[in-house]
């Protein structure tokens, strides 16, 4: 990894342990704050970081998906993402809500570090992409972005769980971390 990707991502995580502690916004309640000594995460990591194969679907399937406060809100499967990690291939959902068609690509997702190194529910993923995704287009993943979404601090929030077809067989040692 190059020393210079790994000092941008230290960057953005410095950043955001600050939001977390500062602003109004955070999802820390504001009582814990003083105590907030930063979020923890895995080392950047180089394997972590993949190029994808996308799939676009020209007629989107709508997906409910429930959230941690036990309704559902509405999405749609707009790409598929398969690439390798550790020699396997594996797949991932983009998504983007059915109200907001510019937004990123909302890539929910569990791994077998769920509930013991990571956030019991899952986590996410964002990707901004410039344009029309086509079809065997290839976009990087990157893993070490991986964040706990703000329920993960607060049950004041709720949010999306990530459906079964974004369960990875794997462990995704990379990004936010809760143990």
């Amino acid at each position: 990894m190059t020393s210079d990707y790994a000092d941008r991502l230290r960057g953005h995580r410095a950043e955001k342990d600050e939001f977390f502690a500062e602003h109004p916004q955070s999802p820390i309640p504001p009582e814990e704050r003083d105590e907030f000594d930063g979020l923890r995460y895995y080392d950047p990591d180089e394997a972590y970081r993949v190029a994808a194969t996308v799939t676009r679907h020209d007629d989107p399937e709508s997906v409910a998906m429930e959230t941690t406060a036990g309704q559902s809100v509405q999405y749609r499967h707009v790409v598929t993402f398969t690439f390798d990690i550790k020699g396997e291939t594996h797949e991932l959902a983009g998504y983007r809500q059915a109200r907001d068609e510019d937004a990123a690509l909302f890539v929910p997702f569990r791994d077998k570090t769920t509930g013991h190194q990571t956030y019991e529910h899952g986590r996410y993923m964002e990707l901004e992409v410039d344009g029309e995704l086509a079809d065997g287009d290839t976009v990087t993943l990157d893993f070490n972005l991986a964040y706990a979404p703000f329920c993960a601090y607060s049950e004041t929030f709720s949010c999306p769980l990530p459906p079964e077809t974004n369960w990875l067989e794997t462990t995704i040692e990379a990004g936010e971390r809760s143990d």
